[in-house]
């Protein structure tokens, strides 16, 4: 496989934007495939087999334009299938959880960690898992937040509905009972001023983003495949829904202008 091939990233939706535009930031000379299935977006109210077909027709869907690794943007979807995609595709598959897991790990003091999720990624236990494989004494509060990706998705995550949502959502959980939250959903970092207003100075929050771009680098230069373009990159986004918000979110979030959108529509059956 040649170095120069693409690097895959698949979410629900927008979210894993945030994953992408990591990944370009330590990558500059890598060239990205997103596809966001906003069509079929939240994956967090769906059942585990509906989470897992639709990640692996997203993972189908780049495989066949030949990328070299492909990154699960996606909590619920790295919950659901991250296992059965490493051992089926010929190429690295990463996923967000132990990442994030790996970096609220890193800057705790007290080891008390809340996780901020969809309904099937708390649902899973996989982040209680991935931080208990670390340390196993920590302490672990876990809050489902439906809410927040619709918000995301309608690209109303800016103004003072959003602000109230998120104090609303949160205002169930004691921040004086963890000093570190992980945004357990890659649609979150959108919110994280937000959630930072509201959690205060003593509660450090932070997203797998950053530590998943970091994996993705160790794993091409490992392996040899870190891309030695001689021009910069350019980077491809495909939505099974309307390109209209997905647009708008890409150039807002990833300073990308007039980026190239296709639509992608996946079999019902």
């Amino acid at each position: 496989m040649l170095a120069n091939a693409p690097i895959g990233v698949i979410d629900s939706g927008v979210g894993g934007l945030t994953v992408a535009k990591e990944i370009m930031r330590l990558l500059p000379n890598e060239k990205v495939l997103y596809i966001g299935d906003n069509a079929r977006c939240p994956y967090g109210p769906r059942s585990q087999s509906e989470v897992r077909k639709y990640t692996w027709q997203m993972a189908r869907a780049l495989m066949n334009k030949n990328i070299k690794l492909l990154v699960i943007a996606c909590n619920t979807a790295t919950a659901a299938t991250l296992d059965s995609l490493q051992k089926s595709l010929p190429i690295p598959v990463i996923g967000v959880i132990f990442p994030g897991a790996r970096a609220a790990m890193k800057v705790s003091v007290t080891k008390e960690i809340a996780v901020l999720g969809t309904e099937g990624t708390v649902r899973s236990g996989a982040y209680e898992n991935a931080l208990k494989s670390l340390v196993s004494s920590c302490h672990i509060v876990q809050l489902a937040c439906p809410k927040f990706v619709p918000l995301v998705e309608s690209d109303e995550y800016e103004g003072e509905f959003a602000r109230k949502m998120v104090r609303d959502t949160l205002g169930q959980l004691d921040s004086k009972s963890f000093d570190t939250a992980i945004l357990g959903c890659t649609h979150y970092p959108l919110l994280q001023t937000f959630i930072e207003e509201k959690f205060g100075p003593s509660v450090t929050v932070l997203s797998s983003a950053s530590e998943t771009a970091k994996d993705v680098e160790n794993h091409l230069r490992f392996q040899r495949m870190l891309a030695d373009a001689k021009h910069p990159p350019v980077h491809e986004f495909y939505t099974s829904g309307s390109t209209a918000i997905f647009g708008t979110i890409i150039e807002k979030w990833l300073e990308i202008d007039n980026p190239i959108i296709h639509i992608l529509k996946f079999p019902q059956t």
